[in-house]
This record gives structure tokens, C-alpha cells and sequence, in this order.
């Protein structure tokens, strides 16, 4: 059995997936909202108990001196030109990791998004001139444009209890844009006296950080030095900084890290297990991240930062304001006010519903929202949530009074729109199944991640052929996540309309005894037997050496020496290779990973989790079949 136990060729596909940058993104923004909102909160009390400190803090000014020359702003501007340009940054990475991993891959499918979300912020910033033409506050039409996505997921997981997954995907899709047009006003339109000189400056700048990603440098150094002098010399042009921070994240490729690439980071840990050396350690530390995209590691960096730090910051310093009954009852009468909350709450949801109702009805249905009409709808509503970049706005267009009155009416949006949003859904509630179903999700084909489709001839089925949702998992039998994730998919098969699919995903190169494990699962199922090995291998993962693996043979009642002689020969490795190769293909980097109906299952993989992605499965192949 020396052979048998041998060290196999057979090299581990491992190429770690990035496909769910919107889900990503959504956890993190969604569980800040409740952060941001109780700033926005704080700042309201703040300002209305002790309003001088409010405003004398805000107001300090801090400077930096080098020499004769010195360079000073107040707090609020370092927060709101110099932390915000990180957020801004975050903006743009996700911006283009959504065009380069996530569903924007296909760019056909942002046609719709794009012109929805265009749409509205057009509509608002017309219904806000409506209110404002001639007036003194016509010049503020910017603040009544951009959504403030993450406050908007927050309330959305709180109003919308129950929305599937793709609702809130369709939001962040069609608002993907939303802060890099708002940019582009601040730019454009917001910003005076420009300089011509640094403004010069900063594109050399920000050309020569360009040019760095363009040729590969991995120096962190240099990106941080370009991109602190594409701020400054904005800052000093007149144009609002932040606009630096979008641009820069605009340039971070995401990718997804090739196989060799991985493996090599595996050979420098294994070098730093044998020999820890600090050495070996800053090898294996460099080797390990340099597999990550600019875009990954940047984003792990910020985002974080960003959503719970800076942007709460952010509403702390500039939503405050005094709230008296003389000047809600004077403010709820401005224009400023009124154009703000109907073009939010009111120019919003008719822009989004109107702009995707006309596009697929002209494109005669080959462009569709990829959700239902009530997901449309309440996509529409809960956009109309402006806060973080509007309020960024308005600070730079108002002032005095009427900056007060902007963030009566942005706040004033928030509460409106969520509650038009909490009705949307549960009208949406009150339909019977099959129509709730159709106006949540819709009857637009999905993507589907699974590059290679199941094949009743040669993929390892349980459960029945004609059920409406198929299950695959890749696995290992090795991996202690997939003997974790055996319990619940036992559970899910109690489910008489489930059928599920192993596949083989040995990762070798952290497991050794995984491939030889999948070729005697292949060799049992040669003697039909697959299910019944399978079962014992992931029983007994910590026992996987060539004795126990023919025991098992043996106890299952199995030809022992034509099993050792078909694993001896390697049989099974090109069976256990092509399930590899749809690994691959389908971006399969680690196990488990499941597969409902050809789309990739992301998150956790507990009972409760897969069982609602089922539902979800089973709901849209009916309508399927309905349509």
C-alpha cells in the first residue's frame, strides 16, 4: 500500500472567489446604519441641550505647520474634506469591484440599474427646482440627489423584515452610481475659484498613482504618498479633496488570485512551519497578501473605518441642529425644506419605478428588473433616504438658516420614506403565495454561477431527479466544515423535493489525505457504493490512512483488493480531476461550497440559512414554469 499512501501529483485547484462583493458590502453597510443613526440621534440632542459646544468644537481649528507656511481648517472641514475622502474611497472600490467580480460583470445587466438610478436623481433634483426656481435656494438642488445606501439597507433590513436578498442587491445596483454622479455635481458644480496650477498638480498626481497600478507596484508607501498629494493639491485647487478618494478607488483592480499563485503562499507557510524565522515570517506574510487584488485589501483596510467610524463622525458633526415649534412651523413652509422631502420622498420611488417600467417595456421585456415589481417599488421608496452625501452637499451650498432647513428635510425624508417603504411590503405581504412570489423576486432569468450544469449520468445524486431545486456541494472529506456542514445537509433531505449533488474538491495542499480519500469514494461507487463510503469517510474524518480506508471497504462489503487496485492505478483521478476543473470554473476556492439551482450560496450554511435559500429556489422555479 506504499504506493496507495503516496504523495499524489494531483494539484489542488484553489483560487479563492470574490463573486459576492454586494453581499459583502451589504453586511458591513447595513449593520453600520444603526451606528450612523444613533449619531445622527446624538447630534440632534447635542445640539438642541448645548448648542455652543456643539458649534465651538465643530469650529476649533486645527493646523499643520511646516516652516512659515501653515495649513489650517476647522474640525468639521478636516471631517468633512479629509475623513470623508475615505469613504469616498470605499465608494470607489466597490464601484469597481461590482464592474470587475460582481453582477455588473455581465454589462448588460446594468443597463437597467444605470438608467433607473440616473433617473433618480434627475427627478428629485427637478422636483426640488420646482420648489426653488428664482428662490435663493435653486443654487442647493444638488442635496436632493444621492441615497445614502448604507443608512438606506439599515432601515430596509428593519421595514422590510422578510425581503429576499436580491431586493436589497437590486438597490445597491441601481444606486451603485449614485455617489460617483453625486461627485461629479460637487466637482463640477460645488466647488469655486478653482486653481489652475495645483489643480494641474493633481493630475500629475493621480496620473502617476494610476501608472503605478497600471505597471503592478505593490509598494504601499507609494500609493499612500501619490494619493496624499492628489488630495492636497485639490484641496488647495478648490475642488472638494474627497473627489481623490473616489478617483483613487476607481483604479484598485479586483480579481480573483490564480492557483499558483496560491499554492506558492502555501509552499511560504509551510517553509515559516518548519523554519519560524522572522525571515520565513515576512515572506509568508508578503506571500499571503500580495495574492489579494488591490481592491481586497483595501477595502479590508477601510471599510470597516469608514462605516463605523468616519461617517458616524461624519452625521455627528453636521446633523445637529436647534428644533423649536417657531421654526419647524416656519421650516416645513420653505422651499428648501419642501423640495427636499418630495423630491426624496416622492421623486425617488417614481423616478425608479417609472425608469424600469419604461425600459423594459420598451426593450419588450429583454431588459427587466431582476426583481419583482414590489421590490421595484420598494427599492424606490427606501432611496429616498439621502443623508450622508447630501448632507455634504447641502453643508457646501447653504448656510445659517438655510443649511437648518436642508437638514430638516433630509431628516424629515428618512421617516417618510421608511414608512412608505414598511406599506410597500406589506401590501406585498398580504398577496397570496405564488403572487407574493412573482412581485418579490420576479421572472427574470438569473445569473448562474455553476459554470457546469449536473448531469444525471455522471454526477453523484441523492434525492429525486424531478425536483424543482437541485443542492450541490463541492467538498472534501478531509475538511472539518464539510463533516460540520454533513449534519445540516441531512437535515435539508428530509425536504422530498431536494435533490443533492457532491462533487470533489480535495485541497491537498492542506489536506493530504483528501485526494486519496475521493478515489476510494470513486472506486466504491465504481462497485455502487458512493453514498455508503461517503457517509463513512465524512464520519471519520481523523481516520483517513490506507488501513482505515480498506476497513471501511471492508464493513460496506466491498471487493477490497479490486478497490486497492483501482486506487493503486489511479482510476478514479480523472474523475476526481473534472470535478476539480468545474471548481474552477466556477470560482470555487474552499469547502463547502454549495450551489442552490446554479447560483452560489453565500454566508453561513446552517439549517435555517440554506432552508430560506431553497425557498427562495423553489419559489422562482415556479415561476419558471408558470411564466
Amino acid at each position: 500500500m506504499s504506493e496507495f499512501s503516496g504523495r499524489l501529483s494531483q494539484r489542488t485547484a484553489w483560487t479563492r472567489d470574490f463573486a459576492a462583493p454586494m453581499r459583502s458590502f451589504l453586511r458591513t453597510e447595513a449593520g453600520s446604519s444603526g451606528v450612523l443613526a444613533g449619531a445622527i440621534v446624538a447630534a440632534l440632542l447635542w445640539a438642541n441641550v448645548a448648542p455652543e459646544s456643539y458649534e465651538r468644537l465643530w469650529h476649533a481649528e486645527f493646523s499643520l505647520r511646516l516652516g512659515s507656511d501653515e495649513f489650517g481648517l476647522s474640525l468639521r472641514e478636516w471631517i468633512n474634506g479629509g475623513l470623508m475622502t475615505l469613504f469616498f474611497l470605499v465608494v470607489g472600490l466597490e464601484a469597481r469591484r461590482e464592474f470587475d467580480l460582481g453582477d455588473l460583470r455581465e454589462r448588460s445587466r446594468f443597463v437597467l440599474p444605470l438608467i433607473a438610478g440616473v433617473a433618480g436623481m434627475v427627478l428629485p433634483a427637478l422636483v426640488y427646482l420646482a420648489f426653488n426656481f428664482g428662490g435663493d435656494g435653486a443654487h442647493g438642488w444638488g442635496a436632493a440627489m444621492s441615497t445614502d445606501t448604507a443608512l438606506a439597507l439599515g432601515l430596509l433590513a428593519l421595514v422590510g423584515r422578510g425581503v429576499p436578498d436580491r431586493v436589497r442587491v437590486f438597490l445597491l445596483s441601481v444606486f451603485v452610481v449614485d455617489d460617483i454622479i453625486a461627485l461629479v455635481v460637487i466637482a463640477v458644480v460645488y466647488s469655486e475659484d478653482i486653481a489652475i496650477m495645483p489643480l494641474l498638480m493633481a493630475v500629475v498626481a493621480f496620473g502617476a498613482l494610476l501608472a503605478a497600478s497600471i505597471l503592478g507596484v505593490r509598494k504601499p508607501f507609494v500609493y499612500v504618498v501619490l494619493g496624499i498629494l492628489t488630495w492636497a493639491a485639490l484641496m488647495t485647487s478648490g475642488v472638494d479633496p474627497v473627489v481623490a478618494g473616489l478617483a483613487i478607488g476607481l483604479t484598485a483592480p479586483a480579481y480573483s488570485p490564480g492557483r499558483d499563485e496560491l499554492e506558492q503562499a502555501t509552499g511560504l507557510f509551510r517553509l515559516f512551519r518548519e523554519q519560524p524565522t522572522p525571515e520565513l515570517a515576512r515572506t509568508a506574510t508578503v506571500g499571503l497578501t500580495s495574492t489579494l487584488s488591490p481592491n481586497d485589501r483595501l477595502q479590508h483596510v477601510f471599510h470597516p473605518w469608514t462605516s463605523y467610524l468616519i461617517v458616524p463622525l461624519f452625521g455627528l458633526a453636521n446633523a445637529g441642529f436647534p428644533i423649536h415649534l417657531d421654526f419647524l412651523a416656519e421650516a416645513y413652509t420653505s422651499p428648501i425644506t419642501l423640495g427636499i422631502l418630495f423630491g426624496f420622498s416622492i421623486g425617488k420611488p417614481v423616478a425608479v419605478i417609472g425608469a424600469s417600467w419604461l425600459i423594459a417595456r420598451s426593450t419588450r421585456g429583454r431588459l427587466r428588473p431582476l426583481v419583482g415589481w414590489a421590490g421595484v417599488a420598494g427599492s424606490g421608496t427606501i432611496a429616498g433616504i439621502g443623508f450622508t452625501v447630501s448632507l455634504l452637499i447641502a453643508t457646501i451650498a447653504f448656510e445659517g438658516p438655510q443649511l437648518v432647513e436642508a437638514k430638516l428635510g433630509l431628516l424629515s425624508a428618512v421617516v417618510v420614506s421608511s414608512v412608505l417603504t414598511w406599506l410597500v411590503f406589506r401590501v406585498a405581504a398580504l398577496l397570496s403565495p405564488p403572487k407574493k412570489a412573482v412581485a418579490m423576486l420576479g421572472d427574470a432569468e438569473q445569473l448562474v454561477d455553476l459554470v457546469e450544469p449536473v448531469d444525471p449520468e455522471y454526477d453523484h445524486i441523492r434525492g429525486p431527479e424531478t425536483a424543482s431545486v437541485t443542492l450541490v456541494e463541492y467538498g472534501d472529506f478531509e475538511c472539518p466544515y464539510c463533516g460540520r456542514a454533513e449534519t445540516v445537509v441531512r437535515d435539508l433531505l428530509k425536504d422530498d423535493d431536494l435533490r443533492y449533488v457532491w462533487r470533489h474538491l480535495p485541497l491537498s495542499d492542506v489536506h493530504p489525505r483528501a485526494q486519496i480519500a475521493a478515489e476510494v469514494a470513486e472506486a466504491a461507487a465504481a462497485q455502487g457504493a458512493f453514498w455508503e463510503m461517503h457517509d463513512v469517510l465524512l464520519a471519520n474524518q481523523e481516520n483517513l490512512q490506507p488501513a482505515d480506508l480498506l476497513r471501511y471497504a471492508e464493513e460496506l462489503g466491498l471487493d477490497t483488493q479490486r478497490l486497492h487496485d483501482d486506487v493503486k492505478r489511479h482510476v478514479a483521478a480523472a474523475r476526481v480531476a473534472r470535478d476539480v476543473e468545474t471548481a474552477d470554473l466556477s470560482g470555487v476556492s474552499g469547502t463547502p461550497t454549495f450551489f442552490v439551482n446554479g447560483q452560489r450560496h453565500y454566508g453561513a450554511y446552517d439549517v435555517e440559512t440554506l432552508t430560506a435559500a431553497i425557498k427562495v429556489a423553489r419559489a422562482r422555479a415556479r415561476i419558471g414554469r408558470n411564466a
